[in-house]
């Protein structure tokens, strides 16, 4: 008999990541799936918000133009069933200091793209 142990884990661990980041006003792709795209829509936008991630310790990679199309950057997030809840609230609260002060907490596509361009 197969345990789906894991499996079990890695969708309850994406569900609550995702309803946590939307929850707390990021812009994210809808769906179930671990990979999770938040929406920045400006190159340089999700490089700075990446570093200042990384100096909280959470490693997230941006990407931009010519991996996604123009004005599609976003930063990518790999979830996996080895991560705890606590290490998801960590990420949870490093994106939302990071989201404060870029100020995009709740911006919609539009909003961002004023900021800070495509």
């Amino acid at each position: 008999v197969e345990s789906t142990e894991l499996r079990d884990k890695l969708e309850w661990n994406t569900k609550y990541f995702r309803n946590a980041m939307t929850e707390n006003g990021f812009d994210i792709k809808p769906g179930d799936h671990p990979i999770v795209p938040i929406m920045l829509y400006n190159a340089k936008l999700s490089q700075d918000m990446a570093k200042d991630l990384y100096f909280r310790g959470i490693y997230v990679i941006g990407f931009f133009y010519p991996v996604v199309g123009k004005g599609l950057a976003r930063i990518r997030v790999q979830l996996s069933a080895a991560h705890e809840q606590q290490h998801l609230d960590r990420a949870i609260e490093a994106f939302r200091e990071v989201g404060e002060k870029y100020d995009i907490l709740g911006k919609s596509k539009d909003e961002i793209i004023v900021k800070y361009g495509e």
